[in-house]
C-alpha cells in the first residue's frame, strides 16, 4: 500500500505539477517500482509476520509483566523466592572449575546469610558495596544477598588495575570491596588510595601475606550469620539493583546503572525470545561483571529456574567439552524446527 500510494504521489508531481509527458513519467515509475523491491516487498511482509507477530506478543507481553511488577513494588530477589519455591531442590549454579553445585535452596540460604552479616555489619538500603571477583557461584550469592536489603554492587570488571580500580571504587562511593582471594595482589596496590573508612573483605583463598592491611576474612562470618530470610528491601522495581561498568577503552571505566525492572526485562526478552524452558542449561562462560554473563546467563537461573553452568574464563578448546559433560541445552524450536534435540544456548 506504501508502494502503490508512493507511486500516485510521484505520478500526481510529474504529470501534473510538474507537467512531464508520458514517455518520461512512466519509465520514471516503472524505475522505482522495480528499484523498491516490487512485490517481493509484499511476500517478505507475508513471510515475516509470524516471527513479528510472536516478537510483538513477546515484548507486549513483557511490558505488561513489568507494569504489574512495579505497582505490587516488586524485586528481583522478591521474584527468585517464587523461583526457589517452584524448584527448592534443583541445581541452581555449577561451577565448572571445580564442580561445585549449589541448589536453588542453597543459593537462598547463603544470599540470606550475605544480607544478614552485611546488615548486621550496619549497611542499608542503598549503600553500595564493590564486588571485585571472578565468575563463581559466590558471585551470584554476594550480589544477590546484597540486593535483599537494597545494597547496591558495583561490579567491577576483574581486569582493571590501580588508577581504573580506585576509579571504579571511589565513583560508585562504595562503602567497602568485597574480593576474591585471587585479586589480593591488585588490592594491594591500592588499598592505601581507598577511604580510610572503605572496608576491605578478602572470600576465597586468601593469604595472609597477600591481603591489604585490615582485611576481613568474609567467609567464616558469613558461615556464622543466620540463613533466615531478612527483612525486605523498601525498594521497587524500578530502583538501583547493582552497577555494571564499561571497558573503559575511552578513557575511565563509566558505571551504568542497571535498576530491577532493567534486568528482568533483558532476561525475559531473551527467554522468551529462543523459547527456553526451566529444564534448559546453560553455560555461560562469559565474565559476571556484564549484563551479557550476569544478566542474560544467571537471569535465566534466577528468574526461570534454569541450570547456569559458569565458567571462570572463556576457552575455545574446551566449550563443546563442557557443553556436552554438563549436558547444556536448548529448546530445538528455535531454530524453527519441532523436535527437542538438543543444542547448544550461549548467554551471549
Amino acid at each position: 500500500m506504501l508502494r502503490l500510494a508512493a507511486l500516485l504521489v510521484l505520478f500526481v508531481v510529474f504529470r501534473l505539477f510538474l507537467g512531464l509527458p508520458w514517455f518520461q513519467v512512466i519509465p520514471a515509475l516503472l524505475i522505482f517500482y522495480l528499484g523498491s523491491g516490487g512485490w517481493r516487498f509484499l511476500r517478505l511482509i507475508v513471510k515475516t509476520s509470524k516471527r513479528d507477530l510472536v516478537t510483538g506478543c513477546i515484548v507486549l507481553a513483557t511490558r505488561l509483566k513489568v507494569w504489574w511488577y512495579v505497582r505490587q513494588k516488586y524485586t528481583i530477589p522478591k521474584l527468585f523466592q517464587e523461583t526457589v519455591r517452584r524448584h527448592p531442590e534443583k541445581p541452581a549454579l555449577v561451577f565448572q572449575g571445580t564442580d561445585e553445585t549449589w541448589t536453588f535452596r542453597e543459593l537462598d540460604e547463603y544470599s540470606n546469610r550475605v544480607a544478614n552479616y552485611l546488615y548486621g555489619q550496619g549497611f542499608r538500603s542503598g549503600d553500595v558495596l564493590a564486588l571485585f571477583m571472578e565468575s563463581r557461584n559466590r558471585f551470584v550469592g554476594l550480589w544477590l544477598g546484597m540486593a535483599k536489603i537494597g545494597v547496591e554492587a558495583a561490579l567491577i570488571n576483574t581486569n582493571v588495575r590501580q588508577e581504573a580500580l580506585i576509579h571504579c571504587v571511589n565513583i560508585s562511593r562504595s562503602k567497602a570491596v568485597v574480593f576474591g582471594g585471587e585479586l589480593a595482589t591488585a588490592m594491594q596496590e591500592v588499598h592505601s588510595s581507598l577511604g580510610k573508612s572503605t572496608r576491605l573483605f578478602c572470600s576465597g583463598e586468601c593469604k595472609a601475606e597477600n591481603v591489604p592491611p585490615g582485611t576481613e576474612y568474609l567467609d567464616p562470618l558469613i558461615e556464622k550469620a543466620s540463613c533466615n530470610p531478612p527483612e525486605p528491601s523498601p525498594k521497587g522495581f524500578l530502583d538501583k539493583l547493582f552497577y555494571i561498568y564499561t571497558s573503559g577503552t575511552t578513557g575511565l571505566p563509566k558505571a551504568a546503572i542497571i535498576v530491577h525492572c532493567r534486568y528482568f526485562r533483558m532476561a525475559s526478552l531473551v527467554y522468551n525470545g529462543f523459547r527456553m524452558t526451566p529444564d534448559d542449561v546453560i553455560y555461560d562462560c562469559l565474565p559476571l561483571y556484564h549484563a551479557a554473563g550476569n544478566i542474560v546467563g544467571v537471569g535465566q537461573c534466577l528468574l526461570q529456574g534454569m541450570t547456569v553452568v559458569i565458567r571462570k574464563k572463556f576457552s575455545a578448546s574446551q566449550f563443546w567439552e563442557d557443553c556436552v559433560k554438563y549436558n547444556c541445552t536448548a529448546n530445538q524450536e528455535t531454530c524453527g524446527g519441532a523436535s527437542r534435540d538438543p543444542w547448544v544456548t550461549i548467554s551471549s
